[in-house]
């Protein structure tokens, strides 16, 4: 019997959308207001959702505390009150998209998570909009 466990999450972070192989006039035309050289901020807020088997012997299909501290590990404390482009490895070369910021969070969650377990991500960059993965 397979069930979901959802942990939800918020973290602050600046970027830039920016291709160095572009123009700036082209930059400027594909990311608008996302393309400031000074940068701009979010308030992320980040759902996880990890689907498994029931445990007969704790009731859980996750220890959520133990979730919540994995998310804190590798999300929050890694990328909060951060510039994304400037202040983390995984961005330095990757456009910090929400869809590459989701994709990226994924896979440093997925690396520390059971296998038995599937994985999730949810990343809302505003209110109204947000990606998946995987989709």
């Amino acid at each position: 019997m397979k069930v979901a466990a959802y942990r939800k999450a918020h973290f602050n972070a600046a970027h830039r959308l920016y291709n160095p192989a572009w123009s700036e006039e082209k930059n400027q035309e594909v990311f608008g207001k996302c393309n400031n050289p000074n940068y701009h901020g979010h308030n992320y807020d980040l759902e996880v959702k990890v689907v498994g088997d029931i445990d007969p012997e704790t009731g859980y299909v996750i220890d959520l505390k133990i979730l919540k501290d994995l998310i804190e590990e590798e999300v929050e404390n890694r990328f909060d009150h951060k510039n994304l482009n400037l202040d983390t490895e995984e961005f330095r070369n990757l456009n910090p998209t929400a869809e590459n910021i989701c994709v990226v969070i994924w896979q440093r969650l997925r690396a520390k998570l059971d296998p038995r377990y599937d994985l999730q991500v949810r990343l809302y960059e505003t209110p109204r909009n947000y990606v998946e993965y995987p989709a």
